[in-house]
């Protein structure tokens, strides 16, 4: 006989967790689909849109691009050195910190981002017209007091 596994939720299916989790990957599914024609993997598209969307007015550093966008300085990095060889990011030394690099998205990076996030909104339309109205609203705003835990 095979152990059950001790859990607090009589269902799989009441574990808040394990929704999360299967939530996220349809979604992810739905994002990486609209994103096939853009040739941008998740994270290349996070992290382009990310700096497209900040303000130039200040240098952007990868530590600033990686904490708005919510990843890993390292990975970051990786992400950023792949989107340089493509031609959609540039870096630059920093202005004032020697030790640290700016970044800018080139125009034709800035043009993808564009291109790709219309197609992903369109995508995280589709995927949560369920949540339409309110829902959504309330959806979105529990989302956001999860992110702000960390």
């Amino acid at each position: 006989m095979t152990p059950a596994l001790d859990s607090q939720f009589g269902e799989a299916s009441d574990s808040p967790g394990l929704a999360l989790w299967r939530v996220t990957n349809a979604w992810q599914r739905a994002v990486r689909a609209a994103l096939v024609p853009h040739d941008l993997t998740h994270v290349q598209f996070v992290l382009l849109a990310s700096l497209t969307w900040m303000d130039a007015a200040d240098p952007v550093t990868q530590r600033d691009l990686a904490a708005h966008a919510g990843t890993d300085v390292m990975m970051t990095s990786q992400v950023i050195r792949t989107l340089e060889a493509k031609g959609f990011v540039t870096r630059m030394p920093h202005p004032t910190d020697g030790r640290a690099v700016a970044l800018a998205p080139t125009p034709t990076g800035a043009a993808l981002a564009n291109r790709a996030n219309a197609d992903v909104e369109a995508a995280d339309r589709a995927y949560f017209a369920a949540l339409d109205g309110p829902d959504l609203a309330t959806f979105t705003r529990c989302l956001g007091v999860l992110d702000h835990r960390a």
